[in-house]
């Protein structure tokens, strides 16, 4: 990292800390006071006991995840004075209702925009009727439809997919839209901000959300105000503010760019030196993103205009940025979203859609494996079936409190014939699936809690289309380059390594 990114990120740095140090200072005080009246009062030590209990019974009868539940529940038994309080900051709940009310007010008009056609849906299910249930699934629980007559362009490593991401921002005529959990100004930043500029001059209309979060520690002083200022129209996504709110801990993870409603991105990449080895934190980094060109596009544009509304507290005309275009390509493709509004947990329903329809195959590449019992259960039971289920994860970590909790599971999962690899060059970031050489998935989810259930995400399912046969021939290069985790040996590993691997998964849902 040179000097002046040093400096750039000192600058962010102090920031956040600033707005931490409040934050905890909230909460020593609550705490400190809690503990303070507690020991002296045998009603105030009775009421927050109550108040545990209560949280507890709330928890148990709450339709959500098991495993989730249970560590929160042991949480709170453990520290009944301030357990209430950390489960209302960092798992009490999706969303509080008046946020929900709040998204749903500003993507009210996009209805018409997501309906399906029949016509496509009744071909997909001609052409591949057991796969197609994951299709039927996805418009059910995300509202997506599927579509025809999209291209589909698999895309990897990054330094790959950026010239193409500059080729196609350089072709925009009408509107460009970008929306991404990290936006870094650095050298990636640089050529898209460019091309930005110059079109915004040229009467392009330019929007751009960022993740404040995400960005916070990336970017110098004023950024957004010099992009309004360039005529780049700037949405903040959930700012980081010095109080304990508990909307602070859901983020937009999603990935989008879009060109005129013609052409769509998404995927594992943000805009950052690293997701193209401009620089190297973690070995050799590898992601990886789709392109859409077609009718596919338009729930993508959806997607952002809802997000835009959301962030602006403005609504949008749909009609205004829907295109009416097709591509003449093979195959179906059908974006979707995700997020704590939605309870119907979409991206993991899909994944162990996936896994529950495969016939012969399902490989797949995610940064972290921070999974409950429901989804491990899927996988050995996939494997036990006769299924060929391949798990590739990273060698290096970003994260080394994180990567234990990921090889938490590689015990039951290689014991049931799950075949793990770890991405030896370094880092791999790509979230995919890809099963049969008929169905995959590209798109922004991790396979952890945060993803599952906090975060705003996004992906494209696809059948049928010849990037399915591309997302598998370079997943079988990836494992060329990885190394094979052997049972025998795994299950030999230090007891040192075993503890911090069990201690540290007890903290999952918090990861």
């Amino acid at each position: 990292m040179s000097k002046h990114q040093h400096k750039r990120g000192a600058k962010m740095r102090t920031r956040l800390m600033i707005t931490a140090l409040f934050i905890l200072l909230q909460i020593a005080v609550f705490v400190a006071t809690a503990y303070f009246f507690a020991g002296r009062t045998f009603w105030v030590y009775s009421t927050f006991q109550l108040i545990s209990l209560v949280t507890v019974t709330r928890i148990i009868t709450k339709k959500s995840n098991p495993s989730y539940k249970l560590t929160w529940i042991i949480f709170i038994l453990l520290f009944p004075l301030v357990g209430g309080l950390a489960y209302l900051v960092w798992g009490g709940g999706r969303i509080f209702p008046h946020v929900k009310r709040r998204m749903k007010k500003f993507s009210e008009g996009a209805e018409p925009f997501l309906k399906q056609d029949e016509n496509v849906k009744k071909r997909l299910m001609y052409d591949d009727l057991h796969h197609s249930r994951q299709s039927t699934y996805l418009t059910n629980a995300s509202g997506f439809p599927v579509y025809d007559n999209t291209d589909c362009t698999y895309l990897s490593p990054g330094e790959a997919a950026l010239p193409v991401i500059l080729r196609e921002l350089e072709k925009a005529e009408k509107y460009i839209f970008l929306e991404f959990f990290i936006l870094s100004e650095d050298s990636m930043w640089n050529p898209i901000c460019e091309i930005l500029k110059r079109k915004a001059a040229n009467g392009v209309e330019v929007r751009v959300i960022f993740d404040d979060f995400g960005s916070i520690t990336r970017q110098y002083q004023g950024f957004a105000k010099r992009l309004r200022d360039s005529g780049i129209k700037v949405a903040v996504f959930n700012k980081i503010t010095a109080s304990v709110n508990i909307f602070q801990n859901n983020r937009n993870h999603r990935k989008i760019i879009i060109v005129d409603g013609k052409v769509a991105f998404t995927g594992g990449m943000n805009i950052a030196d690293e997701y193209i080895n401009e620089i190297t934190l973690h070995g050799y980094w590898m992601d990886a993103a789709v392109m859409l060109k077609g009718r596919a596009v338009t729930s993508f544009v959806v997607m952002f205009l809802n997000m835009w509304g959301f962030c602006t507290s403005k609504k949008q005309r749909y009609s205004r940025y829907i295109a009416d275009y097709s591509c003449d390509s093979a195959g179906f493709v059908q974006p979707y979203s995700d997020g704590p509004i939605n309870e119907k947990n979409p991206g993991e329903g899909l994944y162990m859609q996936i896994l529950n329809s495969a016939q012969k195959y399902v490989y797949i590449a995610t940064p972290y494996l921070i999974v409950d019992n429901a989804m491990i259960r899927d996988l050995t039971l996939a494997a036990q079936s006769g299924i060929d289920v391949r798990i590739l994860t990273p060698h290096i970590p970003d994260k080394k409190y994180v990567h234990p909790v990921t090889q938490y599971s590689y015990d039951e999962l290689l014991a049931a014939g799950v075949k793990i690899y770890e991405y030896t060059p370094g880092f791999i970031h790509s979230k995919l699936f890809v099963s049969d050489d008929r169905v995959a998935t590209v798109g922004t989810i991790n396979m952890d809690y945060r993803s599952f259930f906090f975060h705003f995400e996004c992906g494209v399912w696809m059948s049928g289309n010849e990037a399915v046969l591309d997302i598998k021939k370079h997943f079988l290069k990836l494992l060329e380059q990885s190394e094979e985790i052997d049972y025998k040996t795994w299950q030999k590993r230090p007891i040192w390594q075993k503890m911090k691997q069990a201690i540290l998964y007890l903290f999952a849902p918090f990861m």
